[in-house]
Formats: C-alpha cells, sequence, structure tokens
C-alpha cells in the first residue's frame, strides 16, 4: 500500500514540527505501508537540525519542489543564516497584520499551484492509494484537497495544532474578510477529507462538529530518547525549559513566586538554578529579570534534537508550559513526550482540565498548575526542593510504552488501511 506524505517540514529542518512525520515514515514498512514524501527544495527553515537526515529510511522517495516565500522579503530572511528570534515572530504589529490578512491561510499559499501541477504529474505515472498532508502550514492541506478533487484517492488531513484556532492567531489582527476566508478554507478541508488526525481528545471534540471522521494520534518518543546510560544530575535545583517559548507561554506567575520563594529563602536562592534551552522569547527575559531571577538563569540557544534530549535527562525538574490563550486544554506540546522518557518529575502550568493533565496523571509523571494558582504553585515548587534537598527527588512512572512513535505508527497504519 503507497502513501503520499505532504509535509513542509522534513530533514534537514530542525524543531518539534519535523519529528512527527519523519517518525511516522521512519516506520511505516514495517505495518506494509510504503510512504512517499513530498516537500520543499532547498527550504528556508528557521532552525535546522542535519542529524535528523540520518534518521530517513534508505530507499524512501523523497520528491521536492522549491517554493516562493514572501516572508525572504518581510522578514528579512537570509539563506545564509537561519532566523533568529522566532519566538519574537508575532511581535511586530504591521508584518504581522500583513501576513494575517494577505497570505491566507499562511505565507505558503505561494507554493499551492506548482505542488499540484507536479504532483498531477507524478499521480499520471503512479499509484497512490492514499494521501496525507500535515499542518501548519494548513496550505499543506489544500495542495491534497486539489489532488483529492482530481483523483479517486483517499485523503488524510493531519493536524499538529489547530488553523483558526492557533493560539498565535489573534496576534495577527485579521479583519472580517480574512477570518471569514481562513474560517471557509478549514471547513473545507474538514469536510472533504476522509479522515482529520489530530493529537489531543479536545481538538477531536472540535473538529468532530464539522469533520465526517476524526482520529487522534498523540506526539510520541522514539529509540534515541531511551538510552540505558545513566545520567548524571544537575547539582544545583535545576528547573529546565527545553524548546521554543513564545510570549504566549511566559510564565509570569513562576517567575512571581519564585522571586517571593528566594527573598524567603536562602538556601534555595543559592540552589535555584533556571535553565532556558531553544529560542525564549524577549518577554520572558525580561519577566525574569524583573523579578530579580538573572543570576539564577542560563540562557542557551538552539541545540540538536540529540542534545537537547541529554538537557532533558539530567535536569533535577522539567518545565512544561501551555500558552494562556483560548481552548488551551486541547493543546498538548511535542516536548511532552520525551520529557516523560527523561523520567523527571515534570511541572507544568496550564490548564488544570486539559488533555496535559489527564496524560501525566495517568503516566504519575507530574503535575499541572492552574494560570493562577499561586499557592499550589508555592506549594509544589517547595515540596520538590525539599525532596531535592532529601536526595529522593523521583518519579515512579508508568505506562508510557503507549506513546511510542512505533506504537502509534501502528495505530495510524490501521487508520490508513480502514479507509
Amino acid at each position: 500500500m503507497k502513501v503520499l506524505v505532504l509535509t513542509y517540514y522534513w530533514p534537514p529542518a530542525g524543531g518539534s514540527g519535523v519529528q512527527r512525520w519523519l517518525k511516522f515514515v521512519k516506520y511505516f514498512q514495517d505495518f506494509g505501508i510504503e510512504p512517499i514524501v513530498y516537500t520543499v527544495d532547498d527550504a528556508n527553515y528557521p532552525k535546522e537540525d542535519s542529524t535528523l537526515l540520518n534518521e530517513i529510511p534508505k530507499g524512501v522517495e523523497v520528491l521536492k519542489q522549491p517554493i516562493w516565500e514572501p516572508t525572504d522579503i518581510l522578514f528579512w530572511k537570509n539563506k545564509n543564516n537561519q532566523k533568529k528570534d522566532i519566538s519574537n515572530s508575532t511581535n511586530s504589529g504591521f508584518l504581522s497584520f500583513i501576513r494575517g490578512n494577505f497570505f491566507i491561510p499562511d505565507p505558503k499559499i505561494f507554493w499551492v499551484k506548482p505542488s499540484v501541477k507536479f504532483l498531477q504529474k507524478y499521480l499520471n505515472d503512479n499509484a497512490i492509494d492514499v494521501i496525507i498532508s500535515t499542518g501548519p502550514p494548513h496550505s499543506l492541506h489544500l495542495i491534497a484537497q486539489k489532488l483529492h478533487q482530481k483523483n479517486t484517492i483517499k485523503w488524510i488531513a493531519d493536524f499538529r495544532d489547530p488553523w483558526t484556532d492557533l493560539y498565535y492567531n489573534s496576534e495577527f489582527n485579521q479583519l472580517k474578510f480574512a477570518k471569514n476566508k481562513n474560517l471557509k478554507l478549514e471547513k473545507s478541508v474538514m469536510k472533504n477529507a476522509d479522515c482529520i488526525l489530530t493529537v489531543s481528545n479536545s481538538l477531536k471534540k472540535e473538529f468532530d462538529k464539522t469533520a465526517k471522521r476524526v482520529e487522534v494520534i498523540t506526539n510520541g518518543y522514539d529509540d534515541e530518547v531511551l538510552s540505558n546510560k545513566t545520567q548524571k544530575l544537575d547539582i544545583k535545583f535545576t528547573i529546565s525549559y527545553i524548546g521554543l517559548l513564545p510570549k504566549q507561554s511566559n510564565p509570569k506567575l513562576l517567575f512571581n513566586v519564585l522571586n517571593v520563594l528566594c527573598l524567603e529563602n536562602l538556601n534555595l536562592k543559592n540552589d535555584l538554578q533556571l535553565n532556558f534551552i531553544g529560542d525564549i522569547s524577549d518577554e520572558v527575559k525580561k519577566e525574569i529579570e524583573v523579578n530579580n531571577l538573572g543570576a539564577n538563569t542560563s540562557f542557551t540557544g538552539y541545540v540538536s534534537h540529540k542534545e537537547a534530549v541529554q538537557y532533558q535527562k539530567k535536569s533535577q525538574v522539567l518545565l512544561l508550559l501551555i500558552p494562556n490563550v483560548k481552548k488551551s486544554e486541547g493543546i498538548l506540546t511535542g516536548k511532552l513526550f520525551e520529557y516523560l522518557t527523561a523520567k523527571r518529575p515534570i511541572l507544568a502550568i496550564g490548564p488544570e482540565n486539559g488533555d496535559l493533565s489527564k496524560i501525566l496523571k495517568e503516566t504519575n509523571a507530574g503535575v499541572v498548575i492552574d494560570f493562577n494558582d499561586e499557592a499550589k504553585l508555592t506549594s509544589e515548587i517547595l515540596k520538590l526542593y525539599k525532596q531535592f534537598k532529601r536526595g529522593k527527588l523521583v518519579t515512579n512512572f508508568k505506562d508510557i510504552e503507549q506513546f511510542h512513535r512505533k506504537e502509534l505508527t501502528k495505530k495510524i497504519s490501521e487508520i490508513i488501511k480502514s479507509i
């Protein structure tokens, strides 16, 4: 059985967006599915990780087409330098307005027409059973929809993140015509795809209102994070965040609480070390300084996936942050599942009744503190610190095997065959 996977993010792309379909493609052949990948040629990815090229299975056909991106001009991106400060990309009011109102659903819209033309020629000469598109960028779904309409081929649309409800959309200041156009495109994809995939149960409930069939395939972890080597833990009481941290996830409550605790407890102040590894919003950095935590904080820029895993494993506590936006209950960041394999306590700030909270309870991996629950956050940090001082900061994880990428690929393979 052959599937054509349409994805913008593909090695050497770095970051979380590339992991999901790179791993599915890696394991598809174990379940009788032959993947063909369509992606962009010579993309100007915001972040690159060349080590991921080694994970592309040998023999997998990868089709590529160049793309013209207006953001090359609008955001002054340089082909020879990776764009910095992705976390601040929605801070410019004028450029964000242009992005949100004139490039719908996203700047990759200019890739749709040439991609359809290129792929139709391929389909004329090659038998494909199922087309799979993954977004964001959601323009990929528009490519798949046009191919689906022209051919008798089943189509699965994978939503790693929402479309019109994507957490940073509010920063684009969309006018009414832009919002309506976005909604129309989203509904068309939802109604016409044979199956919608998404990453959480809350998103499934939302998509069920429009789509004919919705299935949940969460993100997960793979073998490279499962090392049997004993990792030496940080000597200090480290609370580490690994990944992109936009302003919508700025944990002001955490910094306020830590500031107060450090004033009250000199030992904690001396032991505390906040580690931020990745692209961190300027607003987060300002909040740290306002709360007198600069001396306790370390910033490390973007690192390879392999290095990120090492940071996760040696930290005393792992910090997970959900954007404080509407419908945040359905947000499950990809780093959650690799955090699970690090087997370090997870301190999360987000909606207490969301999908994240359910998974942390199910796996006994940590706790979610509501965005405004100062008392509970204070209590939890003190509890973790006391365990650290006694040398007993450990966790008893359970049932995380269900999130292994191979197990998830088995589930999606069954869905593909069922349609």
